[in-house]
């Protein structure tokens, strides 16, 4: 079923327009680099395996693939079966003209499918090729399994996060594929990029770990670790780094967010809270001494907002400039003023006729926030436009998609 176009897109926050991708990915690291570039106007065509398509859709909520929908939306779908010589036939016409190659499968998988470098180089040698692996091409994890769980386990993020008296907490959304696709699409346009100023362009292959960019954004670790030999401890919701930045609990048994590790904001909260000698108090005078004493500063600002409403307690941060937040879930946030305001979130039609919100591009270009003009494609909607000259390589086998 053809998909409703929901908006039209505004030309001037299309600056990929020109460039056409192919997808061979599946799940969250190949479609969040994707995502990012069909935001940008690209032509992202995702290539699923026939029947089940992409495994992403069947990350479903109330029979809904909700995955699918906000992160496939500008995208084209064709079902295509790499096993076979008509699928690869189709495969290599596609890329014939293509910018950028995305895929996820173990290393080895794209040689095997008769899709190396020097091959890739003569069918169109302008190609950028991201390779995403859990552990990256080479090494001794190159052939190890590597969803984004061991990943965010191994790389010390785990390590950090959660309590001290309590097990190390995973995060609960795809946090190293999320991340190692945003790495992905700028490393691809820079790729491409470069591309354009070669006399003679050659395949320009990317390989790119899901490991490596979430161990990259974790601060200085190795530095730490390498002057103290010490590990950062568990801490909750507090930092390593200044102090205070906590969660505290209100009146009406609501949380609200604070940080306020600059002098100027510290001076204002004690002010407030009627402890101005608060700098002057040799417990809390220096970063060093709070980070110490950091119990004894929490229970002090604790026991004012204990005795405040979630409402004024941001009163209270807000007449003093003081930088804090209300906690908020999903359902705060859908009538929240800044969500409606900035128009952070927009509707989109499923395949059954239910409209759903998915998140806005969380970006504006000269004013404009990219539209969503096509909705998430079903599974192979746009066979009869991208594969016409081949229509025999959509045909369903018994054989399973490429690993």
């Amino acid at each position: 079923m053809e998909q409703p176009h929901l908006e039209s897109p505004d030309e001037s926050v299309q600056p990929l327009d020109r460039v056409k991708v192919v997808d061979l990915s599946r799940l969250v690291s190949g479609n969040m680099l994707t995502h990012v570039l069909a935001d940008l106007g690209a032509t992202v065509i995702k290539v699923e395996p026939p029947r089940k398509g992409d495994e992403l859709r069947a990350w479903q909520r109330e029979g809904m693939s909700t995955y699918w929908l906000a992160y496939s939306r500008n995208k084209h779908s064709v079902e295509l079966n790499l096993r076979t010589p008509e699928g690869m036939d189709a495969l290599r016409g596609l890329l014939g003209d293509a910018d950028i190659l995305v895929e996820n499968f173990r290393p080895g998988t794209l040689e095997r499918m008769g899709l190396d470098k020097p091959t890739l180089n003569a069918l169109n040698p302008k190609l950028v090729v991201v390779r995403i692996s859990g552990w990256g091409q080479t090494g001794c994890f190159a052939n190890k399994g590597g969803f984004g769980s061991l990943i965010e386990a191994m790389s010390g993020f785990a390590a950090m996060n959660g309590f001290a008296d309590l097990p190390p907490v995973l995060p609960p959304f795809a946090m190293a594929d999320s991340v190692a696709g945003i790495y992905g699409a700028a490393l691809a346009l820079a790729a491409m990029h470069g591309q354009r100023g070669r006399a003679k362009p050659a395949v320009q292959e990317i390989d790119l770990s899901l490991f490596e960019p979430l161990f990259s954004i974790l601060g200085p670790q190795a530095a730490e670790y390498q002057l103290t030999g010490k590990t950062t401890p568990r801490s909750g919701s507090r930092s390593p780094t200044h102090a205070p930045r906590n969660v505290y609990r209100t009146k009406d048994e609501k949380w609200v967010a604070l940080s306020a590790g600059m002098e100027g904001t510290l001076a204002r909260l004690f002010d407030g809270i009627g402890y101005p000698q608060g700098l002057s108090d040799p417990r809390f005078s220096t970063h060093e001494a709070r980070l110490k004493n950091i119990d004894a500063l929490d229970a002090l600002i604790q026991g004012h907002i204990t005795r405040l409403t979630l409402a004024e307690a941001l009163d209270f941060f807000a007449q003093r400039d003081i930088t804090a937040g209300p906690v908020c879930d999903i359902s705060d946030l859908l009538t929240h003023p800044y969500i409606v305001e900035r128009n952070l979130l927009v509707e989109q039609q499923a395949p059954d006729g239910r409209k759903v919100l998915v998140h806005a591009a969380p970006y504006r270009i000269n004013g404009q926030r990219p539209a969503i003009a096509r909705a998430a494609p079903t599974l192979g909607q746009d066979n009869a436009r991208w594969l016409a000259a081949a229509p025999a390589a959509a045909q369903p086998q018994t054989t399973s998609a490429p690993r």
